[in-house]
């Protein structure tokens, strides 16, 4: 079970991220087709990147709506991070409160 807080790592690239929203249920989560780690690893190679995969950017949210969960990347990489094997597409700003 994925907590808020819990951190991967891909055995692919140099993509790491931060748990922020959990899945609803249980769910895999891969970076360039393989397992993402619960420790840091050397990359072992993987899929290479393609032209639709973006890789991740630092900073960034990137979520899935079926499964609800929600990650931040912590360090930027050349592969996808997918939630069962749909691509988690990157999340849109939100709007702050107002402060009047």
């Amino acid at each position: 079970m994925i907590k808020p807080g819990t951190r991967l790592w891909s055995t692919t690239c140099s993509t790491a991220v931060v748990v922020v929203r959990p899945p609803k249920g249980d769910v895999a989560l891969t970076c360039g087709d393989a397992p993402m780690a619960e420790s840091e690893q050397p990359a072992q190679g993987g899929t290479p990147k393609t032209e639709e995969d973006g890789g991740t950017l630092l900073g960034k949210r990137y979520s899935d709506a079926d499964s609800g969960v929600e990650v931040m990347c912590t360090r930027a990489g050349d592969n996808a991070i997918a939630a069962d094997g749909r691509v988690l597409l990157m999340a849109g700003a939100r709007a702050l409160p107002a402060s009047d």
